[in-house]
């Protein structure tokens, strides 16, 4: 016998309670298969429900788009960061600059290679650690780094902390979207099992190709096993012979 299966898609769930409303819409209580509790708990939902849907993809694609300025602001803040230290770096190595010159900026004395500036967290720290240090070095009457400025630097560094802020903005969006989208699954699951076993509980006295296909009018999706579907071809082809 052939089983009943719930939606399980946003689409499937949709389209189910939509069945149900258009239902509910076109005959009247006496006639309508299932209870007015029932159509008012859909006719309740399901605008919250589209609206959570669209949300959510807005929320996404939004998400999605301004990640790409954001990846492009920290690649650029990190080159900025990298290129003050190599110069740092190279002017020591000239005798431009003196050694304790790394200390300003937390620097190990003897340490060439650049920091690892891998995630948001590295480049806040380093950014501003650079900035504080070239401010001391400034207040000691020292000849500020150029080429790039530290001015520079804290251009590039404002640019990605504005873009880091909106980026996880989006995110906490995002992620609001998709709590609220679950919550409307979870109640538009418990609905539609709701009206779906009043529905059946109506033809439940039918025979059973009646009854199925009744329910199967307002919504209700039914599926045959494999077996099933084998003796159901068989039988069609029996009847097509003998028939």
């Amino acid at each position: 016998m052939p089983y009943r299966r719930l939606p399980n898609t946003d689409s499937a769930r949709l389209k189910a309670l939509r069945i149900a409303l258009d239902k509910g819409k076109n005959l009247p209580p006496f006639k309508l298969a299932y209870s007015q509790s029932s159509l008012q708990r859909v006719r309740a939902l399901l605008p919250g429900y589209e609206n959570a849907l669209a949300e959510h993809k807005n929320s996404y694609h939004l998400q999605l788009e301004k990640s790409k300025d954001f990846n492009k602001s920290m690649k650029k803040v990190r080159l900025y960061i990298s290129h003050f230290i190599q110069v740092i770096n190279m002017a020591i190595i000239r005798g431009e600059l003196p050694q304790n010159t790394r200390n300003y900026f937390q620097l190990g004395k003897d340490e060439k290679k650049l920091p690892v500036l891998s995630s948001e967290e590295d480049i806040v720290n380093w950014s501003q650690k650079l900035i504080s240090g070239e401010q001391d070095r400034k207040m000691n009457g020292l000849s500020p780094i150029t080429n790039p400025t530290i001015a520079v630097v804290n251009v590039q560094f404002d640019k990605f902390s504005e873009a880091r802020m909106n980026h996880h903005n989006l995110k906490k969006r995002y992620l609001r979207a998709q709590e609220n989208l679950n919550a409307q699954r979870n109640e538009a699951d418990l609905i539609i099992q709701k009206f779906w076993n009043e529905i059946e509980d109506k033809f439940k006295d039918l025979p059973e190709n009646l009854k199925r296909e009744k329910a199967s009018d307002y919504g209700i999706i039914y599926v045959f096993r494999k077996n099933e579907i084998s003796n159901v071809g068989l039988q069609n082809a029996f009847q097509t012979s003998f028939g």
